[in-house]
């Protein structure tokens, strides 16, 4: 099958093809006819198939065969759960959208509004944005909603869970209800389903692969390790090739920072991405790891959604995430479009339960090898009767919503704002900034 088959016009074939992409990939063959018939669509696939592609390019068709509007109103609305998702997707519709006249902007936290405002006075066609900051817009009333012809949640698993659901809603409502509307997500709990129906059209689903799968081409691994030894034992993975680039995921803002501070004084070029982090600082960090100068990139759960780096040889888990399908999103870093990858797992006793849940999930074994000078001095367990972090003084597995309040803050605005960064703000009694 080629894109020609599918329907796409001369236009958008022309950049794909100055792209090198001839093939679509299967989300993309599934998606793109019935995004283009009009349809609503569920989509699902893993990590690092081409779901951006697979609505991008069958929106700037239509927003190029419509017609023009009269109006500087928004004709697409593309929502993300993250900053850097969101210059991925407007990246991507540039390249894709290279010889159509079809304007796009991008709206998110961590920079001044001025820009954006400016920006939707001139008037675009597309709207990338994060909640937060979309809200803020609408507050201020510097964009109208009402002409939107096309809504995409991307990451929608992410956009729909209790954090953004308020947003989501508020946002709706700005919304004309006469619309098409597209989820993306590599998965799709079925909580997450029944909630998405209430406001969609008789949606399609596509779905090329199994739920929470992974890309065949990564290797697992997990490392057995005691908690207080879990630094020195990264340290001595990355040293096996210094000049490997490699994400390494932290459960914690702060965790992620002492471990930067840490693999610096050691001798390794490192910088931290999360939500802590003005956006000027997380983009320019991005951009020093894909260009080389920093070989590892330390991050939170942030990352876990919206970086695309070409052939990613590893991620590590210096942390295991407390939920289990977040694991997916981690290691969907690596393994992407044919490249091998590799996952390794710093584990230690109290991370048992995570385990468990990580191969429950994945229905596969994960290779557990002990590290020569670093094996642990109480086992792993995999049982059902396994423990896991405790947070706190709580004593039970936190939920996903209490999870994402745990890492990123649960502050209105669908809990974009950092909870460090909140509580300073509060006492200044400023805006806080928005991701």
């Amino acid at each position: 099958m080629s894109f020609e088959s599918l329907g796409l016009a001369p236009a958008l074939l022309r950049a794909l093809a100055e792209q090198g992409y001839t093939q679509p990939t299967p989300i993309q063959a599934g998606a793109i006819p019935l995004v283009l018939e009009g349809h609503d669509l569920l989509a699902a696939a893993q990590t690092g198939t081409g779901k951006t592609a697979a609505f991008a390019l069958p929106l700037l068709q239509h927003l190029s065969t419509a017609g023009a509007t009269q109006t500087r109103r928004p004709r697409a609305l593309v929502l993300t759960p993250t900053r850097e998702l969101a210059a991925q997707v407007h990246d991507n519709l540039r390249s894709y959208g290279k010889h159509l006249r079809v304007s796009s902007t991008t709206i998110f936290g961590g920079m001044s509004m001025g820009p954006q405002m400016q920006a939707l006075r001139r008037g675009v066609d597309v709207v990338i944005a994060t909640p937060g900051r979309l809200i803020d817009h609408m507050q201020q009333r510097s964009v109208d909603l009402s002409g939107v012809e096309v809504l995409v949640l991307d990451e929608a698993d992410r956009m729909l869970d209790m954090g953004f659901l308020p947003a989501i809603k508020r946002i709706l409502q700005a919304l004309p209800k006469q619309r098409q509307t597209l989820l993306f997500s590599a998965t799709f709990a079925e909580p997450i389903k029944a909630l998405a129906m209430q406001f969609m059209r008789s949606p399609r689903e596509v779905s090329v692969t199994p739920p929470n799968t992974v890309a065949p081409l990564v290797s697992h691994h997990v490392h057995p390790v005691d908690a207080s030894r879990k630094r020195d034992l990264l340290l001595h993975v990355l040293s096996q090739d210094s000049r490997r680039q490699s994400l390494v995921f932290s459960r914690t803002k702060h965790g992620a920072d002492k471990l930067v501070k840490f693999l610096e004084v050691s001798g390794m070029r490192a910088a931290a991405i999360h939500g802590n982090k003005s956006q000027n600082a997380r983009t320019r960090a991005l951009g020093d790891f894909k260009s080389g100068r920093v070989t590892v990139l330390v991050a939170t759960d942030i990352a876990a959604r919206g970086i695309d780096i070409d052939q990613l040889p590893m991620v590590i888990n210096h942390d295991l995430p407390m939920v289990a399908e977040d694991y997916v999103h981690r290691i969907g870093r690596t393994g992407r479009a044919g490249s091998e990858g590799m996952a390794v797992s710093l584990v230690s006793h109290d991370e048992s339960g995570l385990l468990r849940d990580i191969r429950k999930l994945l229905k596969q074994d994960i290779a557990i090898t002990d590290v020569p000078g670093f094996e642990p001095s109480t086992p792993l367990r995999l049982d059902a009767g396994a423990p896991r972090p405790v947070q706190g003084q709580r004593q039970q597995r936190p939920s996903r919503p209490q999870v994402y309040r745990q890492q990123h803050g649960a502050q209105s605005h669908a809990g974009e704002r950092p909870a460090e960064g909140n509580r300073q703000r509060q006492r200044r009694r400023r805006p806080a900034a928005k991701a």
